[in-house]
């Protein structure tokens, strides 16, 4: 965290450190596979071309043509092989097949089983992110103390800005856990 000289630079770090912990989980939590294509799910796969680990949504075009497919068309027929290779040793546990010049991924439906590892997953994830936030709450009210010690601010400005500070934090929790539950909801609905 930033030296702060003020309450409302405090504030505004606090807010910023939050609110990109809030980002964070939805970005993360769109990758987890629901039983539904979603080329979202893909992100964070590296394909090795020419030597250099590249994201499978620069090769090519990602389309979903039904819901229990995904279609990569790389603009580079040679890569083809590269891009079943990467997605096949993912975690994600998909059998792509191509033809040469596009590569089919299936998206098998979810069995109960690996429905309740995700929710599991889900909610490590959110406990993740639920203590960054903490963290960034107490590097802030930290740094509020430290201006009253320094006679920067008064006992009232510190007080104020702390009670703020819990309002902002249980703020963004709830955020969290909105979008971990929805999340949970999608992955426990059975098609």
């Amino acid at each position: 965290m930033q030296p702060v000289t003020s309450t409302k630079e405090a504030m505004g770090q606090a807010r910023a450190g939050m609110e990109k912990s809030v980002e964070d989980l939805r970005k993360e939590l769109s990758t987890l596979r629901t039983g539904r294509a979603n080329v979202s799910l893909l992100d964070h796969i590296r394909v090795d071309y020419h030597g250099t680990p590249m994201p499978i949504n620069q090769l090519g075009t990602l389309s979903v043509p039904d819901p229990a497919q995904i279609v990569v068309t790389p603009w580079d027929r040679a890569v083809v092989p590269a891009i079943e290779k990467a997605v096949r040793a993912s975690d994600l546990g998909l059998n792509p097949a191509s033809d040469g010049r596009i590569v089919r991924i299936p998206i098998p439906p979810l069995t109960e089983e690996r429905r309740k590892d995700l929710v599991k997953h889900v909610h490590r994830i959110l406990e993740n992110h639920r203590t960054t936030i903490r963290n960034v709450r107490r590097d802030v009210k930290e740094a509020v103390e430290h201006l009253e010690k320094d006679k920067k601010i008064s006992e009232d400005d510190r007080s104020r800005t702390i009670e703020e500070l819990e309002k902002l934090t249980h703020q963004e929790t709830k955020k969290l856990e909105d979008l971990a539950a929805a999340k949970e909801k999608e992955i426990l609905e059975v098609k």
